[in-house]
């Protein structure tokens, strides 16, 4: 499993045209999955990620996490994080997840994020076209891969 973190002031995602949810200050987590992630991917992931001490303490050091900060959650599912460039000029998606195993896998995922920060989580829709804005604060971006943990 494989995400991509970025700390924002504001997120949205648009479907044809609309906007389908939408987050003030928090994370923006796009997801990516593949046939070997499990419910240990899933745990250690989003532990982490709500302890993730990257939010600015009152000396402007990050010392904070989401849940110290009381955060919101957008989370996006996309495949292309699993892109393969090895080989020519066009990506290779053989390692992401077909639907039957990744859409049950990106629920829970969703579904252990709103438990441990007691908030509904916010989402795109899987597989759908989506348009993701965001204002990305600091820049801070930190990319995670379960399989490495590091």
């Amino acid at each position: 499993m494989r995400v991509l973190i970025q700390r924002v002031t504001e997120a949205n995602v648009k479907i044809n045209g609309k906007i389908h949810n939408e987050i003030a200050k928090g994370l923006l987590v796009l997801i990516g999955i593949e046939d070997e992630d499990s419910k240990e991917d899933i745990e250690w992931l989003t532990s982490k990620i709500i302890n993730l001490r990257i939010f600015d303490d009152k000396n402007q050091i990050m010392n904070k996490s989401l849940l110290d900060i009381g955060g919101e959650i957008l989370i996006i599912s996309q495949f292309t994080l699993h892109a393969m460039v090895k080989k020519g000029n066009r990506p290779s998606y053989i390692r992401a997840s077909k639907p039957e195993i990744a859409i049950p896998l990106y629920e829970k995922f969703c579904e252990e994020m709103s438990n441990k920060t007691g908030k509904k989580v916010k989402t795109g829709i899987f597989g759908a076209d989506m348009k993701v804005g965001l204002v990305n604060d600091g820049p801070v971006t930190i990319w995670i891969d379960s399989r490495r943990k590091e």
